[in-house]
């Protein structure tokens, strides 16, 4: 039997870390897909088990997930897909539009070239382009990292905010690179 298999301070030194070393942008790059039969800005999904709710617009992936679009990988325990229907709108014809995605659990957000960002919750919200962690957010390029309350990710601006809040301070831990020489 076959299973479907399925984580208040603006930083300047933010956009040096995540567009500098651009691994980590979480930008929309070209597919590199594992399948022939999967096309260019095709999300897979793969997951214990799934449940679709066509009432609530809502796909729930629950256990082991595993979601990859474009050059990214998100990794959890649960992701809820929440979805837009068009008034008329035929859901046999193909996915609708993508509200936004939540993802819960250990979360892991990488690109197979490097960089990663951890969370115990991460939103993604399609309309935006702009995915917000939670939960002890750390994103991490090499030796490098920076952690607070909340981390924005603007995707289509290039752009982050690390937000502290209370005790819990923004805070960057970057090495230089040095000129070999």
């Amino acid at each position: 039997m076959s299973r479907f298999k399925f984580r208040s301070i603006v930083l300047y030194i933010i956009p040096f870390i995540i567009f500098i070393h651009p691994v980590l942008g979480f930008s929309e790059a070209s597919m590199k897909g594992t399948s022939k039969d999967e096309k260019q800005g095709s999300i897979i999904i793969n997951s214990d088990t799934l449940e679709i709710d066509n009432v609530r617009n809502l796909v729930t992936f629950k256990g082991d997930v595993d979601a990859r679009r474009d050059d990214l990988t998100i990794n959890c325990e649960t992701l809820l897909l929440y979805y837009q229907k068009r008034p008329g709108e035929d859901l046999k014809k193909g996915i609708p539009n993508i509200d936004r995605i939540v993802a819960t659990g250990k979360v892991r957000i990488s690109r197979p070239a490097g960089g990663l960002a951890m969370a115990e919750k991460a939103v993604y919200y399609g309309d935006e382009e702009k995915i917000v962690l939670t939960g002890r957010p750390v994103v991490r390029q090499g030796d490098d990292s920076v952690e607070g309350s909340t981390i924005t990710l603007f995707l289509k601006d290039n752009r982050s905010v690390v937000e502290g809040s209370g005790d819990s301070r923004a805070r960057a831990v970057l090495f230089p690179k040095r000129d070999k020489r």
